[in-house]
């Protein structure tokens, strides 16, 4: 089983946009990956996001590209200092791979409560619109690859 977290992309600062939507490089980045993530064939069930609009606009773009089954939704408890437990817990017993699109520290916190069990110890650099994919072997998780707009950039 795979799991797909990604932060947002750059957004607008606070002074400019209190609602804080994604910034020309933030929408240009995630349509990037979305489209190389789009031509690696990646499949997820679905696309859960903070609700945030910056959240919300980096999902909408990587549904696009992956048309995940389960569709494109807002969910509680992604925002940036929400418990990672619960949503670890979740994906522990998950089947289905699933794309979360949040924030820091949230993700972060997740990354260490999966793959080493402590959500305080910093394991994974996460990038803005970089996909970070974590594969679960039995109960074991694992960083399977990072696909950062950087790299997209290359390809695309």
């Amino acid at each position: 089983m795979h799991v797909y977290l990604v932060q947002h992309g750059e957004a607008e600062p606070k002074e400019v946009n209190p609602e804080r939507p994604l910034s020309a490089v933030g929408r240009e980045n995630a349509r990037r990956v979305a489209a190389f993530a789009g031509r690696l064939g990646i499949e997820v069930h679905q696309i859960r996001h903070s609700g945030k609009a910056r959240a919300e606009q980096t999902a909408a773009i990587l549904g696009e590209a992956l048309t995940p089954p389960g569709g494109v939704i807002a969910v509680a408890g992604l925002a940036p200092n929400d418990a990672v437990e619960p949503v670890a817990g979740e994906l522990r017993r998950s089947a289905q791979p699933i794309m979360l699109v949040g924030h820091l520290p949230f993700l972060a916190r997740l990354a260490g409560e999966l793959l080493v069990g402590d959500p305080e110890r910093a394991v994974v650099r996460f990038r803005y619109a970089a996909i970070v994919c974590l594969a679960r072997e039995g109960a074991d998780w694992q960083v399977a690859w990072v696909l950062t707009p950087e790299m997209a950039r290359h390809i695309v």
